[in-house]
């Protein structure tokens, strides 16, 4: 099958997986489709943690399952090769007798880490792997940092005015009230990014000034484990987060001083930088992603360790004269979108090659 074909195929993997962002943790995406002579007879994608996976799905959607035995099977993935809570996909792949796999990206967990490919590859089967491997790879970009570098997929997130401020001064702050730079759409798509994340993460500052709820409540899903960076540990008790259910975690120097009695409190190490602490708090929990939404404290202390893997950022078209210096970002620009009160410009940090 031409290359086109691939490509076209490992794309519809990539559409079935994309369905299920946000549900699946701590499994990865994947979708998989069953193609023969040309024309997918069999689809599916892996719903959430403990169901079915996605290869095992497109297999059952075959209605005449002899067709199997001279098809072709795309997988954005590499098929899983261990007992978890489901059989390994690499065997109910050979006991079907599919020939060919097409496979857009290694599994670098420890489970997997090509031991899928090579079970499949001493059964006879032909393995094709690394097609549209880039694309692969980045949806499934919180599971693999994970693995690979052992701590959370953090995405970056603020707004600025159009000379980049994020916010009012505290004088002009105490005059003028709060600075808001984006509008009711950029709101709502906001929610739906924390429905995608596990954990959402404010300084002290943020919280102090905006008493955040750091929940979901513009779009429909579970809200994140929020998380407060507080040095000081001097925080309202009458927080609106106190209100809500869900965990909620504390990191601070000072635990004696936090007057939170739902959250969880973690004293923090003074001679270690505090993101690293946190990050290595969420790898132990299981976190796959963070959603850092500021202020500009937390999120230059996080870039100033190159501790961020993509950057989402409002840029307003007000103009403020003074204020909040928004931070200095160097990254990879990947994507925009027009709002009527703001352009959004997405980042990505691409490591410094030696």
């Amino acid at each position: 099958m031409a290359g086109a074909d691939h490509l076209k195929f490992m794309k519809r993997c990539l559409e079935l997986a994309s369905k299920a962002e946000g549900l699946t943790y701590p499994n990865p995406l994947v979708g998989a489709v069953i193609v023969h002579n040309g024309r997918i007879i069999g689809e599916g994608y892996h719903v959430k943690a403990g169901s079915r996976h996605a290869e095992v799905l497109a297999i059952e959607s075959v209605k005449d399952r002899e067709l199997l035995f001279s098809s072709t099977l795309y997988v954005n993935l590499e098929p899983c090769s261990h007992y978890g809570k489901t059989p390994p996909c690499a065997d109910r792949i050979i006991t079907e007798g599919i020939p060919v796999i097409v496979s857009g990206a290694t599994d670098t967990s420890t489970k997997v880490s090509g031991k899928g490919f090579a079970r499949l590859r001493e059964s006879g089967r032909k393995v094709i792997t690394n097609i549209a491997s880039e694309e692969c790879r980045f949806i499934n970009r919180r599971f693999l940092t994970f693995h690979e570098k052992r701590r959370p997929y953090i995405v970056l997130k603020w707004a600025q005015s159009a000379d980049g401020f994020i916010g009012r001064d505290k004088e002009r702050r105490m005059t003028e009230g709060p600075l808001w730079i984006t509008g009711n759409s950029e709101r709502i798509l906001v929610h739906k990014w924390r429905v995608t994340e596990q954990a959402i993460l404010v300084g002290g500052e943020t919280v102090r000034a905006d008493n955040p709820k750091l929940n979901v409540r513009e779009w429909t899903g579970n809200s994140p484990i929020r998380l407060i960076l507080s040095g000081s540990g001097n925080l309202p008790s009458n927080l609106a987060m106190n209100d809500l259910i869900g965990p909620q975690v504390v990191f601070t120097f000072f635990p004696d001083k936090v007057n939170m009695p739902r959250s969880v409190v973690v004293k923090l190490n003074k001679n270690e930088p505090s993101a690293i602490q946190v990050l290595d708090y969420l790898y132990k929990w299981g976190i796959q992603s963070l959603l850092i939404e500021g202020g500009s404290t937390v999120l230059n202390h996080f870039m100033s360790l190159g501790l961020w893997d993509e950057a989402r950022v409002f840029q307003g078209y007000q103009v403020l004269g003074s204020g909040v210096k928004a931070p200095g970002l160097m990254g990879r620009l990947i994507s925009q979108q027009v709002f009527s009160n703001s352009r959004l410009y997405i980042f990505i940090r691409e490591e410094r090659r030696r």
